[in-house]
């Protein structure tokens, strides 16, 4: 698979990433633990060496999988994990990114992981409770340390961005970014591109929606978070199937899948745009890998924008909780 710079520090990674996330948290039942070790290490097989957890996936045991799958291909493979929750009694009890807690679970994350340096280090969500300059320092110790190698952030706003960026370089900005949640065009990625940080899009094919495999009959198991998401309701779901046809009109003409087409997309806006879709199954896994071999002329991408933009999207992304965590 071809390679993605993020940043300007020298992270190098595969074009396509592996957001680990819904192997056990978040979807539904968990997947098998030796099922998902397979996954991983079959994603490694075909070329990808991007990996994303973090430390509040479970909490922890994402992590852990992680780095048991990963172990044998270490030097081969970039892992990326997250800090920024208080934990007690292996439950998260909010947003905590002062300076003693990352230290503190940074640690936590180095044993689970099986390594002696993490890759990619994000804070997960803002802290409006600690200064953005006193994580960006507390991160930048760390890597003089030899502890963590590169920085970046989730879900942070461009002023956020700027202001840990001037005390350390920020190598990565982790958003939700899809045809159908295009906020980061407007608020975050012209800021990215002037200081040379990467983008790696979550939820890069709607919660799956953008596949093509749910619709408005689709029932999700009860712990499945998709429950919600106001975007993913019944009325919502049926609504939105206008933006999945689109994706497989243009499907049809490129011999390829909606999830492709949805992949390819983000991989044409920007050079350094490094999608990290997740799945559950090998074939899946195989469906997201054959993205990066698609190529969207500039006549796909005018009519996947012409059409895309009349065509109204139905429902908010996340409820409101889950945002406030967001706009803090």
């Amino acid at each position: 698979m071809k390679k993605r710079l993020l940043g300007k520090q020298g992270l190098e990674v595969s074009a396509l990433g592996l957001g680990c996330m819904g192997l056990n948290f978040s979807y539904g039942k968990p997947t098998d633990k030796n099922d998902a070790i397979c996954l991983i290490r079959s994603a490694v097989e075909k070329g990808i060496t991007f990996f994303d957890t973090a430390q509040v996936y479970g909490p922890f045991t994402n992590e852990e999988i992680v780095g048991e799958a990963l172990s044998p291909f270490r030097n081969s493979v970039v892992i990326a994990t997250k800090f920024g929750f208080s934990y007690d009694n292996g439950a998260s009890t909010g947003l905590n990114s002062k300076p003693e807690n990352i230290r503190k679970t940074v640690e936590g994350s180095l044993k689970r992981l099986k390594v002696d340096v993490i890759d990619l280090l994000y804070q997960h969500r803002v802290d409006p409770e600690v200064p953005m300059e006193e994580v960006a320092g507390t991160v930048k110790e760390l890597i003089w340390e030899g502890k963590v190698k590169y920085f970046g952030l989730s879900e942070a706003n461009a002023l956020h961005i700027r202001r840990a960026h001037e005390v350390q370089p920020v190598s990565a900005l982790q958003s939700e970014y899809s045809i159908w949640w295009r906020e980061p065009e407007t608020k975050t990625m012209s800021t990215l591109e002037e200081l040379g940080i990467g983008f790696v899009p979550y939820s890069p094919l709607g919660k799956g929606f953008l596949t093509g495999k749910i619709d408005e009959n689709t029932k999700f198991e009860p712990t499945d978070f998709r429950n919600t998401v106001p975007r993913l309701s019944t009325e919502n779901r049926a609504a939105n199937m206008k933006l999945v046809n689109l994706l497989i009109s243009i499907a049809e003409k490129k011999s390829a899948t909606p999830a492709q087409i949805a992949l390819s997309w983000l991989l044409a806006q920007k050079s350094w745009i490094v999608p990290i879709p997740g799945t559950t199954k090998i074939h899946r896994l195989e469906e997201n890998i054959g993205a990066a071999d698609i190529e969207l002329t500039k006549a796909d991408l005018n009519e996947i924008e012409s059409a895309a933009s009349q065509i109204k999207i139905h429902g908010q992304r996340y409820s409101e909780i889950s945002q406030k965590m967001i706009d803090e």
